[in-house]
């Protein structure tokens, strides 16, 4: 494995080890005290032990002392019967007052000996009372001593710690040797839990790269929602899927401000080609009557006011980006869509018109923004129909919702163009008709009434009319209505 690998897979599992090290310290030091704390126990128990049988040693050695040391008198009214023998290898030692120490030979081995020879400075040595342990008289071994106040002077004892230290050194071998086997078989089991454990998280890592280098579509393995990992997993991919929507919509943004951006260019660039066309007529001379001159500046008069209404409409469809809630008046929905449906009669004598308005429909909201966006669903019907369609306006609601509806029996829209309608610039004669072929507007008509709707909390929509004819509603919420709205619809016919 190349050493960039192996650092990368060491630099992914830092998280396994600080966890596996961090275990392993905490259990060390745990151990070490257990095992500190069991060797101090044992080796005090085998001191008490030891003590005891000195002083039992003592206690029996007092008794004998009359037999023991010559010419001493015991206590009066002292026990002169026998005394067991002494188990274990103890040296007694007899310290007269004024007089020189008396090696005693007490003991089941016979005579202690020199290995159990007592220091010269052991008077001073248990000058308090208590046992201690000091050196033999060569200092080879370690002696437990004790001591007791008989008449005449001190009787000292002590026995050999040898036996406690082999004791002490087997039960530290043994301490240590299963401290080793208990740690190494706990970080084995750390390891191989932690690797189990991690495994999900090691796997959203992988996955998390993956979409890091771009892959918005990759989704972490879902897990049981009931454990961490998996609450883990499940945010994650919540968070994703959010990502994911937010960059489409930011990316489908981007490219509907472009193709906004391109269609106003393109709808600019007709008028202003007629205004330049024109006017360098009239600079060439080439305008020689005044017949001439005057067409010329009525085509420039109406170019102007086509270029002024597009660019109005563009104004207006930013402005209701940027402030989609202007005004909250109440506004009369009956008598706005009455006075819509008369100034379109008036424009258009020729056509009949339907018209089918509930009474004491009311809503909230800007009142000039709603008539013009039922005045656009009008004017869509006059620029994209012949003068021999008939039209219906329809408005209706019920406690919750107003509804205006405009529908005609003209061509239509076809079915796979009719979810584009409400883009900004698209017509639907756009695609593969000549310049000639396309229908006149500027295509930002039902855009603008589709934003008013969502300004207004509503929405705009479009249905083919059976066996043809196009149906484009507005709903919006409606406003309580008031006592005053209880006027009688209106229905009529021209």
């Amino acid at each position: 494995m190349r050493p960039s690998a192996l650092l990368r897979r060491l630099w992914r599992a830092q998280l396994r080890l600080r966890v596996m090290a961090g275990v392993v310290v905490v259990m060390l030091v745990a151990i070490a005290a257990f095992d500190i704390g069991a060797v101090a126990t044992m080796r005090r128990y085998l001191l008490g032990q030891t003590d005891k049988n000195l002083q039992v040693t003592l206690a029996m050695t007092r008794i004998q002392l009359p037999s023991l040391v010559p010419g001493y008198l015991p206590r009066p009214g002292a026990s002169s019967r026998p005394v067991r023998s002494l188990l274990g290898e103890f040296s007694i030692t007899f310290f007269p007052r004024g007089g020189k120490p008396v090696q005693l030979e007490v003991g089941a081995n016979g005579p202690a000996g020199e290995q159990l020879a007592l220091p010269a400075n052991v008077t001073r040595l248990v000058a308090k009372p208590g046992p201690r342990t000091v050196l033999s008289q060569h200092g080879r071994q370690p002696i437990r001593v004790n001591d007791i106040q008989v008449v005449g002077g001190k009787l000292v004892a002590g026995a050999s710690l040898n036996q406690v230290d082999s004791t002490m050194d087997r039960v530290e071998r043994i301490i240590g040797v299963g401290s080793i086997a208990v740690v190494l078989l706990i970080g084995l089991g750390v390891f191989l839990v932690l690797r189990r454990g991690l495994r999900p998280i090691e796997s959203m890592a992988r996955q998390a790269d993956r979409i890091t280098a771009g892959d918005l579509t990759e989704r972490v393995t879902p897990q049981s929602p009931r454990s961490e990992v998996g609450r883990l997993g499940a945010a994650l991919n919540g968070m994703l899927a959010r990502i994911e929507t937010g960059v489409l919509e930011r990316e489908a943004s981007q490219h509907q401000m472009r193709r906004f951006f391109a269609d106003a260019s393109h709808e600019l660039r007709t008028p202003l080609a007629s205004l330049r066309a024109n006017a360098e007529l009239y600079q060439q001379g080439a305008l020689t009557g005044q017949d001439q001159v005057d067409e010329v500046m009525r085509r420039i008069t109406l170019e102007t006011r086509r270029m002024g209404q597009l660019v109005d409409d563009m104004l207006r469809l930013a402005r209701l980006g940027q402030h989609p809630g202007q005004s909250s008046e109440p506004v009369d929905v009956t008598a706005l869509v009455n006075a819509c449906a008369e100034r379109v009669r008036i424009a258009d004598p020729a056509r009949t018109w339907r018209v089918s308005v509930a009474g004491g429909l009311a809503a909230t909201g800007d009142e000039e923004l709603l008539r013009r966006a039922v005045d656009n669903l009008l004017t869509n019907v006059l620029a994209h129909t012949t003068a021999d369609t008939a039209a219906t306006i329809t408005a209706s609601g019920d406690p919750d919702e107003v509804r205006i509806e405009v529908r005609d029996d003209g061509p239509g829209v076809p079915p796979d163009k009719l979810p584009h309608i409400f883009e900004r610039f698209y017509r639907a004669a756009d695609t593969g008709a000549p310049r000639s072929a396309r229908p006149p507007g500027s295509g930002l008509g039902l855009a603008i009434a589709a934003e008013i709707a969502a300004a207004h909390g509503g929405a705009a929509t479009a249905a083919p009319v059976s066996p043809h004819g196009l149906r484009v509603t507005l709903t919006f919420p409606a406003r309580q209505k008031s006592p005053e709205y209880a006027a009688a619809g209106v229905s009529a016919e021209a």
